[in-house]
């Protein structure tokens, strides 16, 4: 056992033989898996339903290890247990994987710009996910990311956000909650921010990238807004800046993906972009709430709340004649729990004044 933790120290260190398959980002891309919120103490048989879906690429949407550390190297020891799990050694070997990193794998729960060890924090993240050594990730401050896959008329563009690196302190209430009740309110400081200016200048230009889907991957949910824990709505003016430049740059075919909240459920709602925004939260792979009856508000919830550990599918049927979307929560078997059927056509900006009026 020791022996094979020295190896895989060893291979972390030198970014080999633990990496994905590439990337090919002329390939059509028709099904994506993605998670978040896998310990890596715990049994995460998960894997092999992941892996039976036959993803094209998973997408890892943080909380990837739950490192809560100072020290860096407690942090790549965490990695490197991650790295022994034979299920998801067996995803790296067949999927290409990217990923972003929420609190826990950033270095503290629920941590902003204030946690201390976030560069090299950042480092560490990137060796394990295999980053080139001259990748824009190594100089840049924080791991935001982009890429669009697939040809003219199937191009896929996924957006990987980064909401803890730049982000400013939480407001708390200034009583104690009760149990199971967050702790958080919304802060109204315009001022106040999740990606950072930088950040928000180069989202602006990724938005006007052509292509026909944009996935956009945020560790914290961006819809739902009735809960007190972590997400967009903590910060209104963010939320509503994202919105707004969706909205200014007209940037068709956006659909969200979240984790954090070890639940899984689709929010959807009209955010003023023309065409209705849908929120697909999986979490987690292994740390989901498994307390049956369990219930959270949600104004925007489409269907029901699952509990129990779960990974999320997109899946596109690229040959209809208006290529179809299935956005899709799986149990730790695979099984189905939550399908919505969404037409491609239904994401450009302006459907919702033609579909309303019809």
């Amino acid at each position: 056992m020791k022996r094979a933790l020295v190896g895989l120290s060893l291979c972390l260190m030198l970014g080999v033989s633990l990496a994905a398959p590439p990337l090919d980002k002329g390939k059509t891309i028709s099904r994506i898996a993605f998670g978040s919120c896998a310990h890596q103490d715990k049994p995460q048989p998960i894997w092999d339903a992941v892996l039976a879906q036959k993803p094209d690429l998973f997408i890892f949407l943080g909380d990837n290890i739950y490192a809560d550390t100072e020290d860096m190297e407690v942090m790549k020891a965490k990695y490197e247990k991650l790295a022994a799990v034979p299920g998801f050694q067996r995803l790296r070997q067949i999927c290409p994987i990217l990923a972003t990193w929420d609190d826990h794998d950033y270095g503290k729960d629920d941590a902003g710009t204030e946690y201390p060890k976030k560069r090299e924090s950042q480092q560490i993240f990137l060796d394990f996910f295999g980053e080139p050594a001259d990748s824009p990730r190594r100089k840049q401050e924080g791991v935001y990311d982009a890429v669009i896959l697939g040809p003219e008329g199937r191009r896929v563009q996924i957006i990987l956000l980064d909401t803890r690196y730049f982000r400013s302190p939480l407001k708390r209430k200034p009583e104690k909650p009760k149990s199971r009740e967050g702790p958080y309110l919304p802060n109204p400081d315009p001022q106040a921010t999740i990606l950072g200016e930088t950040q928000w200048r180069w989202l602006e230009t990724q938005l006007r990238q052509p292509a026909e889907l944009r996935i956009i991957a945020s560790s914290i949910q961006v819809i739902p807004e009735d809960h007190h824990w972590e997400k967009w709505a903590n910060f209104p003016h963010e939320r509503q800046r994202l919105f707004q430049l969706i909205r200014d740059t007209r940037a068709a075919g956006v659909i969200f993906i979240s984790g954090d909240r070890h639940l899984a459920e689709l929010s959807m709602m009209d955010g003023g972009v023309g065409y209705p925004l849908y929120d697909l939260t999986s979490s987690g792979l292994t740390q989901a709430d498994k307390t049956f009856g369990r219930w959270e508000l949600n104004r925007h919830r489409i269907g029901t709340m699952f509990w129990g550990n779960n990974f999320g599918m997109i899946v596109i049927e690229w040959d209809k004649k208006d290529p179809q979307l299935r956005l899709q929560i799986r149990d730790e078997e695979g099984d189905l729990f939550l399908q919505q059927k969404i037409p491609l056509s239904w994401l450009e900006p302006g459907v919702l004044k033609s579909l309303l009026t019809k």
